[in-house]
Parts: structure tokens; C-alpha cells; sequence
């Protein structure tokens, strides 16, 4: 098994690790009811998709 020759530095260990950190989620406006919901997902305030309604939301 091949090891390494010699110890890696914090700063070049964190480096590497500088791009280890969570994305913010991406979130678009529904076209009926102008809420922020995720693409390509069923609006779960207004139940639309691609502008048609496909789920019965109760209130």
C-alpha cells in the first residue's frame, strides 16, 4: 500500500478542504401563486405544475 512520504500541512489539509461547505438551496417562484418552492417540484401551497392544477390542496 502506497503512504505518503511526508505529513501534509493544516493549511494545505484545509485547502483542500475549503470547498467542503453545503450550497444554498436553489428555489424558484411559483407562476400562480408567486411562492419560492424548488424547480420542477409541485407547488405545495397552490398544488400546480407546469401551470396546471394536479393536486386538491385543503385548507
Amino acid at each position: 500500500m502506497p503512504n505518503p512520504k511526508r505529513k501534509h500541512s493544516r493549511s494545505r489539509r484545509d485547502k483542500r478542504r475549503a470547498n467542503y461547505r453545503l450550497s444554498k438551496p436553489t428555489l424558484v417562484a411559483c407562476s400562480q401563486c408567486k411562492t419560492l418552492k424548488p424547480p420542477h417540484i409541485v407547488c405545495p401551497e397552490c398544488g400546480t405544475y407546469g401551470g396546471e392544477s394536479v393536486l386538491k390542496i385543503e385548507e
